[in-house]
């Protein structure tokens, strides 16, 4: 393993429960743990537990902010109430998808993005060049930890961990203790199954997985890694970036012309995009069961 790949606030617990690490967007994460079939399966039958810390996290403050999340991706942000996410994409000017993100809206002039930890580069870049003089950007990723809880057993997992959320909507985000630790839930993932994402302090990650673990223990939890998560997106049909999409590819193209609101307003690659609904698609990505 390169001295050089980054490491999660949570490598050592990754370690010390024998997780096979890889190299992946720059950082040493787990790809499995007792096999990717077995953890597959935890989270369609139980529960499992990720850790995607490398994910980026890209906040926009202030009066502009809303504004700026609405030009920068297809989808409609300013729709949102606050504590409501939706799932989007941003394209280039020629309409084809630089990254896929979930965006929030975290407050009413307060929107946190969350791109693909292999493109977080890229999108903080684009995002912050176009936020200047509209509105604050700030990229929080390496002050931030990122856990997956998902499966049938989600709910009853975090509320033996100390956070009751089953009232939460779906794609629907609120502060809440964990263990004690002050996090920021929002009932999304990426595998199928119903779930939390919970964001917390570098500091607090460790507390927050352990509690978690122990939590589960009675509901079958099962640490999963990257693995058993490529399995289980594409068993439920959603997009992997750099496999199913990335810059040589559009949103119709893609089965995602559901997230492009050409009638929202201007955004980056609105014409582009408008010029392809109009036109038709030449090629379609379709899955095989």
């Amino acid at each position: 393993m390169s001295a050089d790949l980054k490491r999660t606030p949570l490598y050592d617990a990754h370690a010390a429960l024998g997780a096979r690490l890889v190299p992946f967007a720059g950082f040493s994460m787990p790809v499995q743990y007792e096999g990717i079939v077995k953890e597959h399966t935890a989270v369609r039958e139980r529960v499992g537990i990720f850790d995607v810390s490398h994910m980026g996290e890209l906040f926009l403050r202030g009066e502009g902010a809303l504004a700026l999340a609405d030009y920068l991706v297809t989808n409609a942000v300013s729709d949102l109430p606050v504590g409501k996410a939706l799932y989007t994409v941003c394209v280039n000017p020629e309409g084809t998808i630089l990254d896929d993100l979930i965006v929030y809206r975290r407050g009413a002039d307060e929107v946190l993005i969350v791109c693909n930890a292999s493109n977080r580069d890229k999108i903080s870049a684009h995002v912050a060049k176009h936020a200047e003089g509209k509105c604050a950007f700030e990229d929080a990723t390496d002050d931030t930890a990122l856990l997956a809880v998902q499966g049938p057993k989600a709910v009853a997992t975090l509320r033996d961990a100390g956070a009751d959320l089953a009232d939460l909507g779906f794609f629907h985000t609120r502060a809440a203790q964990v263990a004690g630790r002050a996090c920021w839930v929002a009932r999304t993932g990426y595998t199928g199954e119903d779930g939390f994402e919970i964001f917390c302090a570098n500091d607090d990650a460790r507390a927050v997985w352990d509690a978690l673990m122990s939590a589960g223990e009675r509901h079958g939890i099962a640490p999963t890694g990257l693995g058993a998560r490529d399995t289980l997106r594409l068993e439920a049909k959603l997009a992997l970036y750099g496999n199913d999409i990335d810059e040589t590819t559009n949103p119709y193209e893609a089965g995602l012309g559901w997230v492009v609101k050409l009638d929202h307003g201007d955004f980056v690659g609105r014409d582009a995009l408008a010029k392809i609904h109009a036109e038709g698609v030449t090629r379609k990505l379709v899955g095989f069961e």
